[in-house]
Protein backbone atom coordinates (compact mmCIF):
# COMPACT_ATOMS: atom_id res chain seq x y z
CA UNK A 1 0.00 0.00 0.00
CA UNK A 2 1.12 3.32 -0.96
CA UNK A 3 1.81 6.05 2.21
CA UNK A 4 -0.65 8.55 0.96
CA UNK A 5 -3.79 6.77 1.63
CA UNK A 6 -3.13 6.49 5.39
CA UNK A 7 -1.77 9.63 5.32
CA UNK A 8 -4.63 11.46 3.96
CA UNK A 9 -6.77 8.92 6.45
CA UNK A 10 -4.83 10.72 9.03
CA UNK A 11 -5.15 14.48 7.99
CA UNK A 12 -9.13 13.58 7.87
CA UNK A 13 -9.46 11.97 10.94
CA UNK A 14 -6.94 14.83 12.99
CA UNK A 15 -9.30 17.24 10.63
CA UNK A 16 -11.98 15.88 12.16
CA UNK A 17 -11.03 15.50 16.13
CA UNK A 18 -9.90 19.62 15.39
CA UNK A 19 -13.04 20.86 14.63
CA UNK A 20 -14.96 18.43 17.44
CA UNK A 21 -12.64 20.54 20.21
CA UNK A 22 -13.31 23.51 18.32
CA UNK A 23 -16.75 23.53 17.95
CA UNK A 24 -18.06 21.40 20.52
CA UNK A 25 -19.58 23.07 23.70
CA UNK A 26 -19.91 19.28 25.81
CA UNK A 27 -16.83 18.22 27.63
CA UNK A 28 -17.25 14.38 27.06
CA UNK A 29 -17.50 15.48 23.01
CA UNK A 30 -14.16 16.97 23.15
CA UNK A 31 -12.48 14.44 25.17
CA UNK A 32 -13.55 12.36 22.71
CA UNK A 33 -12.31 14.73 19.68
CA UNK A 34 -8.76 14.40 21.33
CA UNK A 35 -8.49 11.04 21.61
CA UNK A 36 -9.69 10.75 17.66
CA UNK A 37 -6.80 13.21 16.93
CA UNK A 38 -4.67 11.07 19.03
CA UNK A 39 -5.58 8.07 16.89
CA UNK A 40 -4.84 10.09 13.82
CA UNK A 41 -0.99 10.73 15.00
CA UNK A 42 -1.18 6.80 15.83
CA UNK A 43 -1.91 5.73 12.44
CA UNK A 44 0.73 8.34 11.21
CA UNK A 45 3.19 7.03 13.16
CA UNK A 46 2.36 3.61 12.31
CA UNK A 47 2.57 4.08 8.42
CA UNK A 48 5.70 6.30 8.11
CA UNK A 49 7.65 3.28 10.10
CA UNK A 50 6.09 0.43 8.26
CA UNK A 51 7.29 2.44 5.21
CA UNK A 52 10.59 3.62 6.75
CA UNK A 53 11.38 0.10 8.05
CA UNK A 54 10.70 -0.98 3.95
CA UNK A 55 13.50 1.32 2.87
CA UNK A 56 16.08 0.99 5.07
CA UNK A 57 15.69 -2.45 5.60
CA UNK A 58 15.55 -2.14 9.88
CA UNK A 59 13.60 -3.47 12.10
CA UNK A 60 13.39 -1.11 15.23
CA UNK A 61 9.87 -0.20 14.73
CA UNK A 62 10.08 2.58 17.03
CA UNK A 63 7.26 3.94 15.53
CA UNK A 64 5.27 1.45 16.88
CA UNK A 65 6.98 1.27 20.43
CA UNK A 66 5.97 5.09 19.98
CA UNK A 67 2.35 4.51 19.49
CA UNK A 68 1.90 1.86 22.07
CA UNK A 69 3.41 4.63 24.05
CA UNK A 70 0.68 7.14 23.25
CA UNK A 71 -1.92 4.70 23.14
CA UNK A 72 -0.94 4.44 27.14
CA UNK A 73 -1.13 7.77 27.75
CA UNK A 74 -4.04 8.21 26.34
CA UNK A 75 -5.54 6.53 28.31
CA UNK A 76 -4.78 8.25 31.53
CA UNK A 77 -5.38 11.38 29.73
CA UNK A 78 -9.29 9.85 29.27
CA UNK A 79 -9.24 8.38 33.22
CA UNK A 80 -8.70 11.56 34.66
CA UNK A 81 -10.26 13.74 32.23
CA UNK A 82 -13.57 11.79 32.41
CA UNK A 83 -13.24 12.11 36.31
CA UNK A 84 -13.14 15.60 36.04
CA UNK A 85 -15.64 16.23 33.65
CA UNK A 86 -17.77 13.47 36.41
CA UNK A 87 -16.83 15.85 39.67
CA UNK A 88 -17.59 18.93 37.77
CA UNK A 89 -21.19 17.70 36.24
CA UNK A 90 -21.70 16.50 40.23
CA UNK A 91 -21.02 20.26 41.61
CA UNK A 92 -22.21 22.65 38.44
CA UNK A 93 -24.88 20.20 37.32
CA UNK A 94 -23.69 20.63 33.73
CA UNK A 95 -21.13 19.57 31.36
CA UNK A 96 -21.25 22.69 28.73
CA UNK A 97 -17.64 24.30 28.61
CA UNK A 98 -19.07 28.13 27.99
CA UNK A 99 -21.54 28.13 31.14
CA UNK A 100 -18.61 26.37 33.03
CA UNK A 101 -16.28 28.97 31.57
CA UNK A 102 -18.59 32.05 33.17
CA UNK A 103 -18.95 30.67 36.26
CA UNK A 104 -15.23 30.64 36.72
CA UNK A 105 -14.50 33.89 35.15
CA UNK A 106 -17.80 35.58 37.02
CA UNK A 107 -16.14 38.59 39.09
CA UNK A 108 -18.60 41.37 40.80
CA UNK A 109 -16.96 44.68 40.99
CA UNK A 110 -19.15 45.29 44.00
CA UNK A 111 -18.36 42.89 46.62
CA UNK A 112 -15.18 43.22 48.36
CA UNK A 113 -12.12 41.27 47.90
CA UNK A 114 -11.76 38.77 50.20
CA UNK A 115 -7.66 39.13 50.59
CA UNK A 116 -8.14 42.85 51.26
CA UNK A 117 -11.25 42.53 54.37
CA UNK A 118 -8.77 39.89 55.91
CA UNK A 119 -5.42 42.29 56.00
CA UNK A 120 -7.56 45.21 57.23
CA UNK A 121 -8.74 42.46 60.05
CA UNK A 122 -5.77 41.41 60.49
CA UNK A 123 -4.60 45.16 61.28
CA UNK A 124 -7.25 45.83 63.31
CA UNK A 125 -6.61 43.18 65.58
CA UNK A 126 -2.76 44.23 65.61
CA UNK A 127 -4.64 47.57 66.70
CA UNK A 128 -6.35 46.25 69.22
CA UNK A 129 -3.49 44.05 70.52
CA UNK A 130 -1.12 47.52 70.71
CA UNK A 131 -3.94 49.19 72.96
CA UNK A 132 -4.16 46.49 75.41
Amino acid sequence: MHLAYPAVLSALLFCTGLYGVLARRNAILVLMSVELMLNAVNLNLVAFDVWLSKTAEETLHSGQALTLFTIAIAAAEIGIGLAIVLAVHRNRGTADIDKLRDTAERHDPDATDHDALTAEQSGEAQKAEATA
